[in-house]
C-alpha cells in the first residue's frame, strides 16, 4: 500500500486534503470533541476521546496504533492542535490536523455521519432479552477505541460458547439501559444467566 498521500507529521491540512486522507486504508480517524458533539455528527468511522478529559482520553490513545497515521479534529481546531501536540509528545509517528475542524469541513460542502434520532433499547425489551437463557451484555459503542479492540475477542468468545445469546447495548443512545446497569466504562461485559447478573467485567478482557 503506498502512504503517498498520507501528510507528515505536524501538517495542518485543509478539508479536501484531509478527506483524501481518511479514506486510505490504515488511516486512524479521531474525534476529540465531547461525546454530545460527536453524536450530534461525525466524520465517517471516526473514534472519540473527549480531549478536556485527561483519564478519559489518555486511556483512549492506549488503543490506536502508534506507527498508522491518525487524522484527528474537533469544532474548529483549537482541541485537535494540543491533541496532536500531546499524541506526537506520547510517540504517535503520523498525526495530521483538520485546519479550522468541523466547522471548515461543513464550509466546505462536505457531509457528516450521525445525528439521527435512533430509538432506544427500552427496559422492557432489556428485561425480556436478558430472561432467555445465557446472555452477554457487551455495552459498547463504535467511537470507542479499547470497543474496536474487543470485538474480534467476543466473536471468538461466542464461537467457543455456542449457547450464550450475544445483546449489545449502544454506549452512544442506550443511556437508560447503562444507567439502570450502573455501567460507567466502556466496554464493559455482564453475563446473566436466566435473567440474574453472574458475571461483570470492564475493559480489555482476554480469553481464559
Amino acid at each position: 500500500m503506498s502512504t503517498a498521500v498520507y501528510a507528515q507529521n505536524n501538517n495542518v491540512v485543509k478539508p479536501d486534503v484531509f478527506q483524501t486522507g481518511i479514506k486510505q486504508s490504515g488511516v486512524q480517524v479521531f474525534d476529540v470533541r465531547t461525546l454530545a458533539e460527536y453524536s450530534s455528527g461525525h466524520l465517517p468511522h471516526a473514534m472519540q476521546a473527549d480531549f478536556t478529559r485527561d483519564e478519559e482520553f489518555n486511556e483512549r490513545i492506549k488503543y490506536l496504533n502508534k506507527e498508522q497515521p491518525v487524522y484527528v479534529y474537533c469544532l474548529s481546531g483549537p482541541r485537535s492542535n494540543a491533541a496532536a501536540k500531546k499524541m506526537r509528545e506520547a510517540g504517535f509517528a503520523n498525526v495530521v490536523e483538520l485546519d479550522g475542524g468541523l466547522t471548515a469541513w461543513k464550509q466546505a460542502g462536505l457531509t457528516v455521519e450521525g445525528g439521527a434520532n435512533t430509538p432506544q433499547l427500552t427496559l422492557i425489551d432489556f428485561t425480556g432479552k436478558i430472561s432467555e437463557g445465557d446472555v452477554l451484555i457487551y455495552i459498547s459503542a463504535d467511537w470507542c477505541p479499547p470497543c474496536q479492540k474487543m470485538e474480534p475477542v467476543v466473536a471468538a468468545y461466542l464461537k467457543a460458547n455456542a449457547g450464550i445469546k450475544l445483546l449489545k447495548v449502544d454506549g452512544s443512545k442506550d443511556t437508560n439501559v447503562i444507567k439502570t446497569l450502573g455501567a460507567t466504562t466502556l466496554p464493559t461485559f455482564i453475563l446473566y444467566k436466566e435473567g440474574k447478573e453472574v458475571w461483570r467485567k470492564t475493559g480489555i478482557v482476554e480469553l481464559n
